[in-house]
């Protein structure tokens, strides 16, 4: 079936690109550059009778999905064939980029009952803020449109990845976790400064803070999550922490048990990679019942803390004994605060690799190990 296409004399700054989409009310996508109004559409004509859209309502927002209804007059109703919608990502000096730099969308869709699914990866991104207008359309025979005027622009919001997308993001990581190792402790790098600070200001406790914007785009622990950080990764020939670190000279170290135990509960929270070799995997242990066990609950896919292929915890001869993945760097982020008593702060003997740090780090949309088939 040869998709619908807008008047010849409408050109695109790249190729046009029309699909078929099939499992929605999408009959077919263009892309092309806004032209503002129909007047400046040359090969477009005007009726003024077609209604315009008015009161748009956006609902079932999800990462790479959203329904879109409106009202519209009667008068020539009957006469639409078609709906226009213009989509496009909000400008603003902050603006995500991390799939498309460019997305001039504009949706060509049959007219069929409204709300309407408007659903496309390659279009739409998660957590990213849209803008949207519509027009109505009539075809003619000579395969052009006449259209109405272009309805008032709202914004709306795409969603973060549900537990779904999350559960394939996880489905990926595994396939690539390798074997596993043992370990003994929890560690965090900061710099003395830092833990000069917790011991004046937070009676010795450190305190968790929001999680920063490394990682997926999509993840909903972003910018949301309130944690510690700690690593846990060992040296194969040693079985102990790197002497190394990307965050401070100056490290904590934890027995697991301390904050990994049968009283808490782990969730998977994102895999990604930095144009690197070498990938992500963040987890999230979270105190049985507190806030952030609440938070994870609703939005991450739990694990079983004995069975699973990045981090476990089970007793062996009534001693506690803990496994970390060997080919993925774990990022592990504890929701209660963790007194300093509990460990020691020692200066390490290696170096400060800053370019290892993540912080905020953003994932690469292009590779094919840690991304999955909805928006980055």
């Amino acid at each position: 079936m040869e998709a619908p296409r807008l008047a010849h004399t409408m050109s695109s700054p790249t190729s046009p690109c029309e699909e078929v989409i099939k499992n929605l009310s999408l009959e077919a996508i263009q892309l092309c550059d806004r032209d503002g109004n129909k007047s400046q559409d040359s090969g477009i004509a005007e009726m003024e009778e077609l209604p315009v859209p008015h009161n748009i309502k956006i609902s079932n927002i999800t990462c790479d999905s959203f329904k879109i209804s409106w009202d519209m007059d009667s008068k020539s109703k009957d006469r639409i064939t078609h709906y226009f919608i213009d989509l496009n990502k909000k400008e603003n000096k902050n603006s995500n980029k991390f799939k498309h730099k460019d997305v001039p969308t504009k949706l060509v869709a049959k007219a069929v009952p409204l709300p309407m699914t408007v659903r496309g990866h390659w279009f739409l991104s998660p957590r990213t803020e849209y803008t949207v207008a519509v027009q109505t359309a009539s075809k003619q025979v000579d395969g052009d449109y006449v259209v109405s005027e272009w309805s008032e622009i709202i914004e709306f919001c795409t969603a973060d990845y549900s537990k779904v997308h999350l559960t394939q993001l996880l489905e990926k990581a595994e396939v690539i976790a390798g074997r596993m190792l043992k370990l003994s402790v929890f560690y965090r790098n900061q710099h003395k400064e830092y833990f000069d600070y917790i011991r004046e200001h937070h009676g010795n406790a450190m305190q968790p803070s929001v999680k920063d914007n490394s990682g997926s785009h999509g993840s909903p622990i972003s910018g949301k999550l309130e944690g510690i950080f700690f690593s846990c990764n060992t040296e194969f020939n040693t079985g102990k922490p790197p002497q190394d670190s990307p965050y401070g000279r100056y490290r904590y170290e934890i027995a697991a048990e301390k904050l990994f135990n049968p009283n808490t509960n782990l969730y998977f929270g994102d895999f990604y990679c930095m144009y690197t070799a070498y990938h992500y995997v963040i987890l999230v242990i979270a105190p049985v019942g507190s806030p952030g066990d609440e938070f994870c609950k609703q939005r991450l896919p739990q694990l079983n803390i004995k069975d699973n292929k990045f981090l476990t915890c089970d007793e062996e001869d009534g001693v506690m004994v803990y496994h970390h993945a060997q080919d993925v760097i774990l990022e592990v982020i504890y929701t209660d605060p963790v007194d300093l008593s509990l460990g020691t702060v020692a200066e390490i003997t290696g170096h400060q690799l800053m370019s290892l740090s993540t912080a905020n780090a953003k994932k690469d949309p292009s590779c094919k190990t840690c991304n999955i088939s909805v928006g980055r």
